[in-house]
C-alpha cells in the first residue's frame, strides 16, 4: 500500500500557511511582499473583480514555461505542485470563505501575521526541497543568467514589486510593504536555520556502555569515544561524542538522568552537520 512520508504532510502544512496569509492578510491590505501573490494585488487595482488565485495561477504557468527552458526540466517537476497548490489554496478560500476588507482595523498587527504566517510555511517548503514557485523561479532565472546569488536576486524583486505599492497605493500601503519585505527575510531564515539545528552531545561517564547502547541501538545514531583523564582526579574516562535532533536529545537526556545521574554532560548547538546521516557536502 501507498504510503506518504512526514516530508509530504509538512510541505501540506507549509502550503497551508502561505496561503492562508496571502487570503486572508496580504490580500485585503494591499501587503505586496513579493512574489506573484504581490504581483496579483497589484493587478487588482486595475481589475478589482479578478481573482488572486487564478492571477496566480496564471502567472505560474507562464514562469514555469520559460523555467523549462532555462533552468530544465527538473526543476520544473519539483516546483510545479508547490505553485499550483498555493493558486488553489487560494482560489479555495476566496470560494469557501469570501471577505470584502480586513479582518481587523489593526494594519501592524495583520502585518505580523502576513510576515510570520508565510515564514514559517516557506520554510517548511524550502526544508523538505520543495517550493511555491513564483518570485523563486524568477530570482532563480534571474540568478543563472547574471551570475548572482539567488538571495539578491529575490530581495530584488520582492523590494520593487514592494515599491510599486507606494504608485498604487499610498505611502502607508508601501511603508508596511517594505517593512514586510524585510521582517520576511528574517523570519525565514530565522525559521529556517531553527529547523536545522542539532544538539552536539560530549557525556563524561561511569558507565559509559549503556549510554553507547541506547545511542547506537535505541536512538540508531553513531558515536565518538575519546579516551580522556580527569584533571583533578587523574581518573581515566571515555567522553561519548554523538550528534542528535532535538527530540532524540530529549530522549537521551531522560534516559542518562535515569540510569547515569553522575554523568558530566555538555551540550551545543550545531546548524549543520556534514557526513553520513546528515547533510551530504555540496
Amino acid at each position: 500500500m501507498f504510503k506518504l512520508d512526514k516530508s509530504f504532510w509538512f510541505i501540506q502544512i507549509g502550503l497551508f500557511l502561505v496561503a492562508l496569509d496571502i487570503y486572508l492578510f496580504k490580500t485585503p491590505n494591499k501587503f505586496a511582499l513579493g512574489g506573484t501573490s504581490g504581483i496579483s494585488i497589484l493587478i487588482l487595482k486595475f481589475y478589482p473583480q479578478a481573482s488572486v488565485g487564478l492571477l496566480m495561477f496564471s502567472m505560474n504557468v507562464i514562469l514555469l514555461i520559460f523555467a523549462y527552458f532555462i533552468l530544465g526540466k527538473r526543476f520544473v517537476i519539483n516546483t510545479i505542485y508547490g505553485s499550483f497548490a498555493v493558486s488553489f489554496l487560494v482560489w479555495l478560500f476566496a470560494f469557501v470563505f469570501p471577505i470584502t476588507k480586513p479582518l481587523t482595523n489593526q494594519k501592524l498587527l495583520e502585518l505580523i501575521y502576513s510576515v510570520f504566517l508565510p515564514g514559517i510555511g516557506n520554510a517548511l517548503v524550502f526544508y523538505f526541497n520543495s517550493t511555491t514557485g513564483g518570485t523563486d523561479i524568477i530570482g532563480k532565472i534571474l540568478s543563472k543568467l547574471f551570475k548572482i546569488k539567488i538571495s539578491i536576486s529575490m530581495l530584488i524583486l520582492d523590494f520593487l514589486i514592494a515599491f510599486s505599492t507606494g504608485i498604487f497605493f499610498g505611502a502607508e500601503t508601501f511603508l508596511f510593504s517594505i517593512l514586510g519585505v524585510c521582517m520576511k527575510s528574517f523570519v525565514l531564515d530565522t525559521v529556517l536555520e531553527s529547523f536545522k539545528v542539532f544538539k552536539v552531545f560530549n557525556i563524561v561517564s561511569d558507565n559509559p556502555n549503556i549510554i553507547k547502547n541506547f545511542v547506537c541501538n535505541k536512538l540508531k545514531r553513531g558515536a565518538t569515544i575519546h579516551k580522556a583523564c580527569g584533571a583533578f582526579t587523574d581518573k581515566n574516562h571515555e567522553v561519548i561524542t554523538t550528534v542528535l535532533s532535538r527530540t532524540q536529545a530529549i530522549e537521551l537526556q531522560n534516559f542518562i538522568d535515569k540510569n547515569d545521574k553522575s554523568a558530566f554532560i555538555f551540550i551545543t548547538n550545531s546548524s549543520r552537520i556534514i557526513g553520513n546521516g546528515f547533510d551530504k557536502i555540496e
